[in-house]
């Protein structure tokens, strides 16, 4: 399967606590991509119930549909997944976020319960790949692309990070195998892949060096822990007006007359094949979701 262009920006994607009113109620004046409105890791169990009828109280008062709303939910095994499911499913989130997902038999569980809970055919489902079970079973995972709800996955690095037993160091190198076959696997379906948190709030430096290097690598955009991330990590995945400016290029000088059926062209000293054209669109294509997103939003 060849992978679709994103239908919509998911350069930032900014979890919030479920737990915290006040950082719900921010989501208006921020400006990520997606919220991930979590009842997981960042709330304490004996605030479980609480943050699960904030969220869906937030929910019910939803009113901008610019924003992209995902619920993450507790785990498949834990005494509190079904609740989340039977609290939120019925107000349709933009998506839900299944944490530890580690096989494709996981997959089709998390899509049951979110049925069985009351979502809609159209509800999307969203994996979390943050162990080294998943790893190993990406390919499996990732044929269900296109037989289930299953639209994207974020990349866990906290936990993989603990699971391998491994070191956060300032270029990752113990996570690149990792990172990289997940994004190989993401593409070769056609599924959104976001990479995982810097925690670091304080590095901006250091955020950087991870956007840029999420961007190399082939991410679609990365998940954050605070809003003072949000804006650096937009600029970082967001085309420069140089790239869209060279994309605009190619494509004109394909659609010319005389290069018609030719699959090579020279722009600027280079040489350039159809491969970049359709590169090129795909810029195109994200730089004009971005600016309607902001529009939007004014």
């Amino acid at each position: 399967m060849n992978p679709a262009s994103p239908k919509r920006p998911r350069r930032s994607a900014l979890y919030l606590p479920g737990s915290n009113q006040r950082a719900l109620e921010k989501t208006r004046q921020l400006d990520a991509d997606v919220f991930i409105l979590d009842l997981e890791d960042s709330v304490a169990p004996q605030a479980k119930d609480e943050a699960r009828e904030q969220v869906r109280r937030f929910l019910e008062a939803r009113a901008d549909d610019s924003q992209e709303l995902v619920v993450r939910v507790n785990g498949l095994d834990t005494p509190w997944c079904e609740a989340d499911l039977l609290a939120i499913a019925r107000l349709a989130p933009d998506a839900v976020l299944f944490p530890k997902i580690n096989s494709a038999a996981d997959v089709r569980r998390a899509e049951a319960l979110l049925r069985t809970s009351g979502a809609g055919p159209e509800q999307r489902l969203w994996c979390t790949i943050e162990t080294a079970l998943a790893i190993l079973n990406l390919h499996p995972i990732a044929q269900l692309a296109g037989d289930s709800a299953m639209s994207a996955w974020v990349i866990g690095t906290n936990d993989l990070v603990k699971e391998l037993h491994a070191a956060h160091t300032p270029e990752r190198s113990p996570l690149l195998y990792a990172l990289s076959s997940a994004v190989m696997a993401a593409r070769a379906y056609g599924l959104v892949i976001l990479d995982g948190v810097h925690n670091d709030i304080a590095d901006e430096e250091g955020l950087a060096r991870s956007c840029e290097q999420a961007l190399a690598l082939g991410f679609d955009g990365k998940t954050l822990i605070h809003p003072a991330q949000v804006a650096l990590c937009n600029r970082v995945f967001s085309p420069d007006p140089q790239s869209v400016l060279q994309a605009n290029k190619i494509i004109a000088a394909f659609a010319l007359p005389e290069n018609a059926g030719k699959g090579a062209l020279q722009i600027d000293g280079r040489m350039v094949e159809l491969l970049h054209a359709e590169a090129a669109r795909d810029t195109l294509a994200i730089a004009a979701a971005i600016a309607a997103r902001e529009a939007a939003r004014r």
